[in-house]
């Protein structure tokens, strides 16, 4: 067991004991049988077979996973801080700020994520935080980390967010003043309107930067707070964007703003489901933020619902590549963007496909076209699905309509990496799938993917400041 484990299991038991069943597995506790209980009637309502090899253990890892998530409701700030304060001079006798008294400490890009409030997906977010030291004593700069998550793990707003950590350590450091920065970043699903299901649609992510300031922070013209967003500019943080130290912050949720037609009908077994998990987190779900949580929880949820998009690809299955066959050209349809979600933990993962075939020439790849592919990507996309699957599934289905020559790509990012206590952010997974001459045609292959490098090394170019 390694060192990342055995904290897990202290802290578990730690959490069995206050919770007066020490010595109940993890998969005993009521917390995790009510979550599991929960997951099993969504899985149901979204028609799925709970018993099905993939998702059978479903419930489990999404119990696991939101307490994980959640495990900041039961840590204490003084239990991390307390600690870690240690005693640091200020300059002797003489003019000047620096050390334990009045010098300005930064401490920058702390990566972390947090579960929305509003619709129970996780955000990422980046946190930046400046303080003055009082009193000759300055925190353990890991500890900045270990309170932002403290604050972190629980069902969040980005404001509050950061109003709880700069709280918090003015309240247990006692510093002269504290300033906190987030970049937060949501991501946007694109509306699952039938009719409007392209690349257009995608958003990517809502972007929102907030602050919160105490003591000498509490002023935003101040000079220490410009000194503290001019170290943040030297890192790249666009700190016009800024909502100011406790200024009205414009609702970020996408789910929240969503005016998409497409509301399917809510089960109330089901919205009773996500009311026991927000009950089995620590939340109260009567709390006015909660009040619309599960609703729209779940009507991010039937998006994903078995078949959804069968009438999409009806009417398809008629597109051929006509003509004799003499030579073939490559075709490519690239960065076709796609959204799904992990039929292993119940949370997104979104990128791109990249798409190669072989046409014969002379013959007009619109007789495929760009709308049948983005049809196909779509359709296998919103589902319960592995991104391994998903990559083979959009090649058989392409390897008819195009002659049985198709290469497919997919890139993603998964939110799972993120949410459920491996923290790798930035990561991301290529899936790779090829048919026919694809195959075993070295050649072919390395030209397709020699494209996608060269689309995408355009792309970085253009969108780069002259």
């Amino acid at each position: 067991m390694d060192t990342r484990d055995e904290g897990h299991l202290k802290l578990e038991l730690e959490i069995g004991m206050k919770n007066g069943f020490v010595g109940l597995a993890f998969e005993h506790q009521p917390e995790t049988l009510a979550i599991q209980d929960a997951v099993k009637l969504l899985l149901q309502g979204l028609h799925e077979d709970v018993n099905r090899e993939g998702i059978k253990k479903t419930p489990f890892r999404v119990a696991k996973a939101l307490r994980e998530g959640t495990r900041g409701y039961k840590q204490k700030v003084k239990d991390y801080v307390q600690s870690a304060l240690f005693p640091e001079a200020g300059l002797d006798e003489g003019v000047g700020l620096a050390g334990g008294v009045g010098g300005l400490v930064v401490v920058r890009d702390l990566d972390h994520y947090s579960y929305c409030e509003s619709c129970l997906l996780p955000f990422h977010f980046k946190c930046h935080i400046g303080y003055v030291p009082s009193g000759q004593r300055v925190l353990g700069l890991s500890k900045f980390s270990r309170v932002t998550d403290v604050f972190a793990k629980r069902l969040q707003d980005p404001q509050r967010l950061s109003d709880d950590i700069c709280s918090a350590l003015q309240h247990w450091v006692k510093p002269a003043g504290v300033a906190v920065v987030l970049e937060c970043s949501h991501i946007h699903f694109p509306s699952l309107d039938l009719d409007s299901l392209d690349s257009s649609s995608h958003r990517g992510f809502v972007k929102l930067l907030v602050s919160s300031g105490s003591g000498v922070f509490e002023d935003e013209s101040s000079s220490l707070w410009s000194e503290f967003l001019s170290f943040l500019m030297f890192k790249g943080v666009k700190t016009q964007a800024l909502c100011r130290n406790g200024g009205p912050v414009k609702e970020w949720c996408p789910s929240v703003k969503s005016s998409s037609k497409f509301s399917p009908k809510q089960d109330p077994e089901m919205v009773s489901a996500v009311v026991s998990i927000l009950k089995s987190l620590g939340e109260d779900p009567l709390r006015k933020e909660l009040i619309a949580t599960p609703s729209r929880y779940l009507k991010w949820m039937m998006n994903f619902q078995r078949a959804n998009l069968d009438m999409k690809l009806n009417g398809f299955n008629s597109a051929k590549v006509n003509g004799e066959v003499k030579e073939k050209r490559l075709h490519c349809e690239l960065n076709i963007p796609f959204w799904s979600m992990c039929e292993h933990h119940l949370l997104p993962f979104y990128g791109v496909v990249h798409i190669g075939y072989f046409c014969a020439e002379g013959a007009n790849p619109k007789t495929i076209g760009s709308s049948l592919i983005q049809s196909i990507v779509h359709f296998y996309g919103f589902k319960l699905q592995v991104q391994e699957r998903m990559t083979r599934q959009i090649a058989e289905t392409l390897s008819p309509l195009v002659g049985g020559d198709v290469i497919v790509v997919a890139e993603a990012g998964h939110t799972c990496m993120i949410s459920r206590g491996i923290e790798k952010f930035g990561s991301s997974t290529a899936t790779i799938a090829v048919l026919g001459r694809f195959s075993n045609d070295n050649s072919s292959r390395a030209v397709f993917l020699d494209k996608i490098h060269i689309t995408n090394a355009l792309k970085t170019d253009s969108s780069s400041p002259i």
